[in-house]
């Protein structure tokens, strides 16, 4: 196990449900859905700057998962990541529900910046809208992700497309479903708000991670290997190589 690597993906989850969900459990009715999805957009794009150049910042198994179907790690390395994924997303809403709990009358008990359909989404979108939204609304941010990153890692500007596409998600997906698109997103919060957060819970780990193997299917067929676009000659990938040298592939050496 790469520790550096799996840490940054642990501590990057946590941070990402304690200050994006935080967001919304803490101070959604002063900031709006607005403000919400810029935390979410803004939180991303700084560990992506942070972390990302360590274990590539996925902090998301739907990421992760199109990241190995697209074959730039292996499955040891993703399951690493997974498990990081979960318990820091559980770790974040646990640190979450801590603070929550100091604010005198705050509910934390069917909501607590969970996902939902049903009568738990603001326009009532059923069990199969909310399927296909978030299977969407996934695949376009894994779908960013392959595309600005060559490899594994974030590194120079990649971060700054990958907050936008995730804060734009979250412009459409709040009034529908609360926007998932990240199963350790979801898991941790649904732990801890009970009820049918829980028994919801499902749609929010199945679909994102349905979206996040479309868009790595799809992105081999739009961005198909350098060799194959050119006759199977080799290319010249200087262009994707910073100035000292190679990207940082750590992530698939594990």
């Amino acid at each position: 196990m790469d520790k550096p690597t799996v840490t940054c993906e642990f501590l990057g989850t946590l941070l990402l449900v304690f200050f994006a969900v935080g967001s919304a459990v803490l101070a959604g009715e002063y900031i709006g859905t607005l403000g919400i999805a810029l935390a979410f957009g803004f939180t991303l794009l700084a560990l992506a700057y942070t972390f990302g150049p360590i274990s590539g910042c996925h902090v998301n198994p739907a990421v992760t998962l199109g990241m190995l179907v697209a074959g730039r790690i292996n499955v040891r390395t993703a399951v690493e990541y997974w498990v990081a994924q979960l318990l820091g997303g559980i770790a974040g809403a646990a640190l979450l529900f801590l603070v929550a709990k100091q604010v005198p009358g705050l509910k934390t008990s069917g909501a607590f910046g969970t996902n939902g359909y049903g009568s738990r989404s603001a326009v009532g979108i059923n069990i199969g809208g909310a399927f296909v939204v978030e299977v969407v609304l996934t695949f376009l941010l894994v779908f960013v992700v392959l595309a600005v990153t060559s490899k594994v890692a974030v590194l120079g500007f990649d971060g700054l497309p990958i907050g936008l596409a995730l804060a734009a998600i979250h412009l459409v997906g709040i009034p529908l479903t609360g926007t998932s698109v990240n199963p350790a997103r979801s898991l941790g919060p649904a732990l801890f708000a009970g009820g049918a957060a829980l028994s919801q819970l499902w749609l929010f780990i199945v679909a994102p991670l349905i979206g996040g193997a479309l868009a790595a299917l799809a992105h081999h067929v739009t961005h198909p290997p350098l060799r194959a676009r050119h006759g199977g000659l080799p290319v010249d990938r200087q262009d994707d190589e910073p100035a000292g040298g190679r990207r940082a592939e750590r992530p698939e050496t594990t």
